[in-house]
């Protein structure tokens, strides 16, 4: 395993499916210099956005300003509606969020979490610290920032909404994927980072057997996990090697775009929900009519998603998609729950039909500390899999996992297990994140070598996870 940086011209018809989706409905710095009086504008109220007449779209770059910094000592904070920070030698400055982005990638942190009366901060190797050198943020500040970036339509819906999921870029730096908040009245939002290369899945350090799932005719693909466990990152290398190996069409739909894929062998096109399509779902239905090979859907959310998904993997299509589960059993359970009672067997006969494989991650510190690895649970569609979800038997996956280890199946323990004897996470970071920790123990060897296996650790200079 490798560390991960930081951080359809047919009309789809499906049996009882068909029916169901019918119920369903469907500022350049300051100067130094004292400025002479003039007369000003009427100030803006506290907390309104500052109009900047050079940003002519969403992605366009503000000039770089100087920030406050908490070595400066000001007797004076004017947290007003510019944000602006006035100190002892009468030097206004004004903080962008472009600089804040620009630390967090120098730092090879992975998210920016902006909150009302915190400094800024950073998420590095999956732990949450301040930025050093910044004072606390107000709520007005957050809101200058943000909305400097976003469209009069996104201001709108975000003012409506009081959420709005978006991206962002620095040209030749990174691009961005945000979300802007509201906790407590205030404004708040979080920024992950996503590189402009793709990485293969090969530098990613990933499993040969997740090659295989690029070069498929067609069927269902899921990547799964929790939040920040690296599905993006993990597709995004699926997508790119399917982009270079392949003569198709690849089609996505995303909320927002995150990485961003460049033709190569393939024609790729990448819709975004609220800006080129209403829903995943009508995405999903339009692209039924696309001429795609290909098509990854960024989150599948609800059960007509679900239902339009498995019905394109049935007509032919290779469909890729993500799902919040930790589990290859806890996967199928919560697609088939997903459904009404009366649907539930004809969901259940085409995911036997279509899955093809469900990959399911979380991203654990290595032992170094400086870095995050992938530990992961692989299934395949192979024969013994597909019975099983024939007959409702989700329970037996696990023991169909660790009996398929040679056609590059395994369960997440297993995964924990290599790593682990690999030195490449901390046996306790394991024993945390093992479904069994008593069983994930006896795999290592019982306790005479667990014990044999913390003091190597230890030794290496990897007994963080201990001391807590």
């Amino acid at each position: 395993m490798g560390v991960f940086d930081n951080d359809e011209e047919e009309e789809a018809t499906g049996g009882d499916l068909a029916s169901f989706w019918n119920k369903m409905g469907s500022g350049a710095p300051a100067s130094t210099t004292p400025a002479a009086p003039t007369t000003s504008a009427p100030a803006l109220p506290q907390g309104a956005p500052v109009a900047n007449p050079a940003r002519t779209s969403p992605f366009a770059q503000a000039a770089p300003v100087a920030p406050a910094r908490a070595s400066e000592a000001p007797v004076a904070q004017d947290f007003g509606a510019r944000g602006v920070r006035t100190g002892n030698s009468n030097i206004a400055s004004e903080l962008t969020l472009d600089e804040l982005l620009i630390k967090l990638i120098d730092n090879g942190s992975s998210d920016l979490h902006l909150s009302a009366n915190m400094p800024p901060m950073m998420r590095k190797n999956g732990d949450v610290q301040a930025i050093p050198g910044y004072q606390a943020l107000s709520s007005a500040q957050i809101q200058r920032m943000m909305f400097s970036i976003m469209s009069p339509e996104q201001q709108t819906t975000y003012q409506r909404e009081k959420d709005l999921d978006l991206a962002y870029s620095i040209p030749n730096k990174s691009r961005f994927r945000v979300n802007v908040l509201q906790q407590r009245g205030k404004v708040g939002s979080v920024i992950r980072v996503i590189p402009n290369d793709i990485k293969s899945l090969a530098q990613l350090g990933m499993p040969s057997s997740l090659a295989e799932f690029s070069n498929l005719p067609r069927g269902l693909v899921l990547v799964t996990g929790p939040t920040g466990s690296g599905k993006s990152t993990t597709l995004a290398a699926i997508i790119d090697a399917a982009n270079i190996a392949r003569a198709d069409h690849i089609l996505t739909i995303e909320d927002p775009i995150e990485f961003v894929h460049e033709n190569k062998n393939c024609i790729i096109t990448q819709r975004e929900v609220g800006v080129d399509t209403k829903s995943f779902s009508e995405g999903l239905r339009r692209a039924l009519r696309e001429d795609p090979d290909i098509i990854l859907v960024g989150e599948m959310r609800d059960p007509e998603t679900i239902a339009i998904a498995i019905t394109a993997a049935e007509t032919g299509h290779l469909v890729f998609g993500t799902l919040h589960t930790q589990s290859a059993s806890e996967t199928m359970s919560r697609i088939i729950d997903s459904f009404p009672e009366g649907s539930k067997p004809q969901v259940r006969a085409q995911l036997a039909a279509t899955l093809q494989g469900i990959v399911c991650q979380t991203l654990i510190k290595t032992l170094d500390g400086r870095g995050r690895v992938a530990a992961m649970e692989i299934l395949k569609g192979e024969p013994s899999i597909r019975a099983l979800i024939r007959k409702g038997a989700e329970s037996q996956i696990r023991s169909a996992l660790e009996t398929n280890k040679a056609k590059g199946m395994q369960t997440m323990d297993m995964s924990l297990t290599d790593l682990t004897k690999a030195d490449k996470i901390s046996i306790d970071e394991a024993a945390l994140r093992s479904t069994n920790p008593e069983e994930f123990f006896r795999a290592l060897g019982g306790p005479a070598e667990v014990e044999r296996i913390r003091r190597r650790q230890q030794n290496l200079g990897g007994a963080y996870s201990s001391n807590r």
